[in-house]
């Protein structure tokens, strides 16, 4: 009997940062600021390149990104911040950390924002749009932008689980003002902790630079942007958000990978994809057309599961045969739940999202997996689902 692939190891780190990491620790050289052409400034640099914008700053996390986005913004005490109802909570407790207000939007059954709760609430009382591409499923960006741009609304991308998407020929993260990523374990590329915000505007990027702990004149050792430096100098709180040299050295050798990452996770979704929707009980939403995906997991609908006890039944069968499946809305606790998010208050009224979240299952395709390991995954959720639907379809004749 073949054994379960195994989807909960990161990513490898690459031999390539060994010998950085060895140096770095011989050195004691950790801080970003010590030296000029330290390794954090480096992957500044790549990673602006790599996705062709003018600005990077590495951080502590992509919820610091995002926490330094909204600050930079200069969005006033209170001001409301629209995101959708399906994101991970850090999402919105960037925003209450920045004292704003989250104002949740409804998703539908593809993961997407539902363009129609969008535009009913997105008036003069919203400040910002946070867009998470959720599991890097993007939503209508176009749509999003125009509705924004004509407001005059700033957007910020939380691309944590989509580097290497695309929408329309441009890069995710590129679309809105500030894009965020994620460098935690189980994104595409893993340092164990560690985020990075972009943007093209000088202004936001010379301000949420001094806020992520440039004190004093350390800001001289970022590129550029001097006259702005000069001007926010000791005007701007410093929350002390940086990125360290370690988490870089074992960043950097992973960013040439990323085209052959993306490739792999692609096809690896794609191919499970279309095995599950053979079944007339699991539906994986397809993307939207500008959208060419770089997904590292998979997302799936369970259809005709009238019952929470037929998921849960369904999330048994799989388990028993070797696959783990989050049903989000089913999960104790689940962060992505908005009505476990207690910190704000009363939950909102969110029937559309709540339903999709109660049937909408989770399951990890790390890039590595063979052949074998998707048929093993495939196999197992086509067969956990004939078991409840087919029995409970026996005993309805």
């Amino acid at each position: 009997m073949a054994l379960a692939p195994n989807v909960y190891d990161a990513e490898p780190i690459p031999d390539a940062a060994r010998a950085e990491i060895e140096r770095l620790l011989s050195s004691g050289d950790l801080f970003r600021y010590t030296n000029e052409g330290s390794p954090v400034q480096l992957l500044e640099a790549e990673f602006a390149a790599l996705m062709g914008s003018r600005y990077a700053l590495a951080v502590s996390s992509c919820s610091a990104a995002l926490f330094l986005s909204l600050k930079a913004l200069d969005l006033p005490r209170g001001a409301r911040v629209l995101i959708p109802a399906f994101t991970f909570a850090a999402v919105p407790s960037a925003i209450v950390h920045a004292d704003c207000v989250p104002v949740l939007c409804e998703v539908g059954d593809n993961y997407r924002v539902d363009m129609a709760d969008f535009a009913a609430k997105i008036d003069d009382d919203i400040a910002c749009v946070l867009i998470s591409h959720m599991r890097g499923h993007t939503s209508d960006m176009d749509a999003i932008m125009a509705a924004c741009d004509a407001r005059g609304i700033p957007v910020v991308e939380d691309a944590a689980h989509s580097l290497g998407t695309v929408w329309g020929g441009r890069k995710i993260g590129t679309v809105g003002k500030i894009g965020c990523f994620s460098f935690q374990s189980y994104k595409l590329v893993n340092s164990g902790e560690g985020g990075i915000l972009i943007t093209d505007d000088p202004e936001l990027a010379a301000r949420a630079t001094i806020m992520s702990g440039a004190y004093e004149h350390n800001w001289k050792k970022h590129a550029g942007l001097q006259n702005s430096f000069h001007h926010w100098q000791n005007k701007l709180p410093l929350y002390n958000m940086r990125l360290q040299n370690l988490s870089a050295a074992i960043i950097r050798p992973q960013l040439p990978l990323v085209a052959d990452r993306v490739a792999k996770g692609r096809a690896n979704h794609d191919y499970v994809a279309d095995r599950l929707n053979s079944s007339a009980w699991l539906d994986v939403p397809p993307p939207l057309a500008p959208e060419e995906r770089a997904p590292d997991s998979i997302q799936f609908n369970l259809a005709g599961f009238e019952t929470d006890a037929e998921a849960r039944a369904f999330q048994d069968a799989a388990k028993a045969r070797g696959v783990a499946v989050q049903v989000f809305g089913l999960s104790q606790d689940n962060a992505r739940a908005f009505w476990n998010w207690q910190f704000l208050g009363e939950a909102p009224d969110l029937p559309q999202t709540r339903a999709m979240l109660m049937r909408a299952c989770d399951v990890r395709l790390p890039v590595r997996l063979t052949r074998d390991d998707l048929d093993f995954i495939a196999e197992a959720l086509l067969a956990a689902a004939e078991d409840v639907k087919g029995e409970a379809r026996a005993y309805g004749t």
